[in-house]
């Protein structure tokens, strides 16, 4: 894995709901939810332009709800639901800390936030406002992970950056198995055919058929984001 030349101008934040639970498992930490605005403020600072995506596991995952016999639309809207609770969250820790953000839902909302609008979202962009994308695609069916690729591709992010809670793509749990082996680089057959559990397989066919570079880091290392966005060598980048 190379270190490019120069920092990403624009970037698409991949976040899942877990990352706001902390080490509580469930809900909102507000000691992690600041610490991930501090790091998300000093790349602002940068003129780094930030788009995000979160997820709702932390709340509510449409796909358990189908396992307790609940229909798969309306758990999957639930979740949706949930991941616009995580995006105020985010909203409010980072205006606390004085970045100017637009939370912008595909399920109009328009007390809570702004309908998804593609044109508005970039002129946000270029005017150095964080944008958060909620309620995922806006249908059932779609994960964030594929809200993810699609929105990156919209606002013409260069990269879509996805934080874990560990250093990269592996070729098993490293949580669980020792002598899992940790892949620098990766293209994207190789996480289709190979089964890897980068981002579902939606997501990896519409970044492999835009072009779309995915890095996977660690978010639980301190100054980690800063890093990708730098473009060091950190976690593990998907291409050709």
């Amino acid at each position: 894995m190379k270190k490019r030349s120069e920092p990403y101008k624009r970037i698409l934040l991949k976040l899942s709901g877990e990352a706001l639970a902390g080490n509580q498992g469930y809900g909102i930490d507000p000691e992690k939810l600041d610490a991930i605005a501090d790091e998300l403020k000093e790349i602002h600072n940068e003129k780094i332009q930030i788009s995000l995506v979160i997820g709702g596991g932390n709340i509510f995952r449409g796909v358990k709800g189908t396992t307790k016999g609940m229909d798969r639309s309306t758990a999957d809207y639930m979740g949706m639901l949930a991941t616009v609770l995580n995006c105020l969250a985010l909203q409010d820790a980072l205006e606390r800390k004085n970045v100017n953000t637009r939370v912008q839902s595909a399920i109009e909302m328009r007390e809570l936030a702004e309908p998804y609008i593609r044109r508005r979202a970039i002129r946000h962009l270029e005017k150095n406002r964080v944008v958060i994308f909620a309620a995922g695609t806006g249908n059932p069916y779609f994960t964030t992970d594929t809200t993810a690729a699609l929105r990156a591709m919209e606002v013409g992010a260069e990269v879509v950056i996805k934080a874990t809670r560990v250093d990269g793509v592996y070729s098993d749990d490293p949580e669980k198995v020792s002598t899992a082996k940790k892949f620098d680089e990766l293209n994207y057959l190789d996480v289709l055919q190979k089964g890897l559990k980068v981002m579902d397989s939606t997501a990896i066919s519409l970044c492999m058929d835009n072009k779309l570079p995915i890095i996977v880091f660690n978010l639980n290392e301190r100054g980690a984001l800063k890093k990708v966005v730098h473009g060091e060598a950190v976690g593990t980048i998907v291409h050709l």
